[in-house]
């Protein structure tokens, strides 16, 4: 059994707990943690039906610990000086670096896929990954703009994390599918010689029906 999800489990713990002491906005750090709380609680619900490989955790902590920081600090707020100065960019790009890494849970979700032969085709199995992540970076973008037209303005704002660029939600998005593709990318040439992955069947057309017998 590894032990990567344990220790990486045990580290987010650790980490929630020091950076929820005295967070930037304690009306920001809930809202940015609650869904994290709810993300880790699932992966461990299915830990006892379906365990990843110790890549795939990793590649889903990269998540959790980024939004944790993020949740302290506000997303627009973390010590990211370094990489702005360094690249000449306008704006801290640290929320882009945490949405491209939701797409890294577009590895776990084709491995679940294929170690349990959820589906019997390639393309199924490239495809369906990229698309659920796509759709749960919609329904994020559409939590963040219900959070900031109903919360207090300062909040709202945080959470929103836009920092004046009105295509932020469409950029947002677009890190969180470049993501998924190349968790996508990571997983082919992680499985592309695994057993499992060349018995999926073909796309084949559907065998004809028998005719129905014909009385004399």
């Amino acid at each position: 059994m590894s032990l990567t999800p344990k220790i990486l489990f045990a580290g987010y713990i650790a980490l929630f707990a020091v950076l929820g002491i005295a967070p930037y906005d304690r009306a920001v750090w809930w809202a940015e943690n609650i869904p994290i709380l709810l993300l880790v609680t699932v992966l461990v619900v299915l830990y006892r039906w379906h365990r990843s490989s110790p890549f795939a955790y990793v590649l889903m902590a990269c998540l959790v610990y980024l939004h944790t920081v993020g949740g302290h600090y506000t997303f627009e707020r973390v010590p990211f000086d370094v990489v702005t100065r360094t690249f000449g960019f306008h704006r801290n790009h640290y929320d882009r670096v945490a949405h491209f890494s939701v797409g890294f849970y577009a590895f776990g979700i084709a491995e679940l896929l294929l170690v349990k032969r959820l589906v019997n085709s390639k393309v199924i199995l490239f495809l369906f990954p990229i698309f659920v992540i796509a759709t749960l970076a919609c329904a994020y973008e559409i939590f963040e703009w219900w959070y900031a037209v109903h919360a207090e303005a300062s909040a709202g704002t945080a959470v929103l994390g836009s920092q004046g660029d009105v295509w932020d939600a469409q950029k947002d998005m677009l890190a969180d599918v470049l993501g998924a593709l190349f968790a996508t990318a990571l997983f082919w040439l992680a499985y592309r010689r695994n057993p499992a992955f060349h018995e999926l069947a073909r796309t084949a057309p559907p065998e004809p029906h028998p005719a129905p017998p014909t009385g004399h």
